[in-house]
């Protein structure tokens, strides 16, 4: 069976570059994950790919981490 996520865009700004990205959430798993009620951001939003919760975690884009830490290999 599939879940349903009921994902609506969310914007999140990169606070390094200034991009706006739409990331695709639930609403409710975003106030759950926030709240710390439901664990961390892997149990709330297992969804989003590493690079869309790392933006939502540091507000750091995938672009600016690779320019600031370097890309995994």
């Amino acid at each position: 069976m599939i879940k349903s996520y009921n994902l609506h865009p969310i914007k999140v700004t990169c606070i390094h570059c200034g991009i706006t990205y739409d990331v695709l959430a639930n609403p409710e798993d975003i106030i759950l994950w926030q709240s710390g009620c439901a664990g961390n951001i892997n149990d709330c939003m297992p969804y989003l790919s590493v690079a869309e919760r790392e933006l939502m975690i540091s507000r750091t884009c995938n672009d600016c981490w690779n320019n600031l830490f370097g890309e995994d290999n």
